[in-house]
């Protein structure tokens, strides 16, 4: 289809008829494309200039606003091609499209607050914007604070664009508020919970943290409002609502000064002459180690008499805390007492143990060697008295056949 000048300038408003609505549209729209290219590329070109001063809120500003500004000339220019129609179409269609560019203009300038305040808390924690980066958790803390003020104060101020009663809101979420509280206390309970941790601050994200009452154990990696994401040493996560901490015991060894080194070494009985000489030479060791606190108590000391061995204990505390390079430093501690107790000339003992085994072989051959012993002894005393009883009975045959002698003797006569 070919269309004539004559045939085009009605359309573009060249002739004695307005432009045609559709065209008004058309160029509204590519202004906006065009003004929000321009303006974009004025705030990244701003944000490279001002990223070479020292101060970081001006960058946080308008880091912050180009999205919000970009979004803001959108919704103007739409808002403006909408109204062009307003005659061909629907009468009411201005009346809608002016509340929805009043909420959305309050929702853009919420959005871009909301976008200052987490540009603040970012400043703050990584030290951009002070010489010493804020704690991340109460920066955090008042950073959801301001968050949840902004957010509540634009919904409260869209409910009144929109022509709802904001005192009526208000007084309904007061009795709201009441019913709420009582059919959500255990949430209320963590909610309160969650602001007293970050109040009174026991622990902080990225702490170790364990209780003694019960199976909590980890690095802390969020604290939240109803609960705190803690991820245990086996890298899963363990979800612990706030009002707990309110009814248990935390320990926080991340905060501790000084690693403890409390070993003990035993060494063999027959090195007791060694024994002195060694522990004093260990102790001066230990107090002369570049990485053990000697400022703090430590000691070497003999211990007990152990079933196989003489104990003493090397106590003392490391400079560092931190758990990897404490092992190295205990290591080093532990190798150095081996050379000292090799140089003297002892041993560390290990678990003895005598055992007196019954020879069943050798208790035979003594009771043999016994018997035999005692055979001969046995052997005279059975002849004496078989000697001793032949002779008897040739007495008693002497004396009956004298017997007899004297019987014939008289009968012969």
């Amino acid at each position: 289809m070919n269309w004539t000048w004559e045939e085009i300038q009605p359309y573009l408003g060249l002739g004695d008829e307005p432009m045609h609505w559709i065209v008004k549209i058309f160029i509204i729209v590519f202004a906006t494309l065009v003004i929000n290219f321009v303006i974009n590329k004025l705030l990244l070109r701003l944000d490279d200039k001002l990223k070479q001063t020292r101060n970081p809120w001006d960058n946080m500003v308008v880091e912050s606003a180009r999205l919000p500004m970009r979004l803001l000339i959108w919704l103007i220019g739409f808002s403006i091609a909408v109204e062009i129609p307003d005659a061909n179409f629907d009468e009411n269609i201005t009346e809608i499209v002016l509340k929805v560019r009043e909420v959305g203009v309050i929702a853009i300038f919420s959005w871009f607050l909301l976008r200052c305040v987490k540009g603040v808390e970012r400043a703050l924690t990584t030290g951009h914007a002070t010489k010493k980066p804020v704690d991340y958790t109460t920066a955090n803390a008042i950073s959801k604070l301001l968050r949840a003020a902004v957010f509540i104060t634009a919904a409260l101020v869209i409910l009144q664009t929109l022509g709802f009663s904001v005192s009526g809101v208000l007084a309904f979420g007061g009795f709201g508020g009441i019913a709420v509280g009582f059919a959500a206390r255990d949430l209320l309970a963590n909610l309160f919970g969650g602001l007293v941790v970050h109040l009174d601050r026991p622990f902080s994200v990225g702490d170790w943290i364990r209780s003694p009452d019960q199976n909590i154990e980890g690095t802390v990696e969020n604290i939240g409002w109803r609960q705190t994401r803690i991820r245990t040493f086996d890298m899963r996560p363990l979800y612990v609502p706030n009002a707990t901490f309110s009814t248990i015991s935390v320990e926080n060894p991340s905060r501790m000064s000084h690693r403890r080194i409390n070993e003990t070494v035993g060494v063999r009985y027959g090195d007791f002459s060694k024994l002195q000489k060694i522990t004093a030479e260990i102790k001066e060791m230990v107090g002369n180690h570049d990485e053990i606190d000697s400022n703090q108590i430590y000691m070497v000391n003999f211990n007990q008499f152990g079933p196989s061995s003489l104990d003493f204990f090397i106590y003392a505390y490391t400079k560092t805390t931190n758990w990897a390079k404490f092992h190295d430093v205990k290591q080093d501690v532990l190798f150095q007492a081996m050379k000292i107790i090799e140089n003297h000339g002892a041993e560390v003992a290990f678990p003895t143990r005598t055992l007196h085994l019954f020879n069943e072989n050798e208790v035979a051959d003594e009771a043999e060697a016994n018997e035999q012993a005692a055979k001969p002894q046995s052997g005279s005393q059975s002849t004496e008295t078989s000697t001793k009883g032949r002779g008897g009975k040739a007495a008693n045959s002497q004396a009956r056949s004298a017997k007899v002698g004297e019987v014939d003797g008289d009968g012969d006569a």
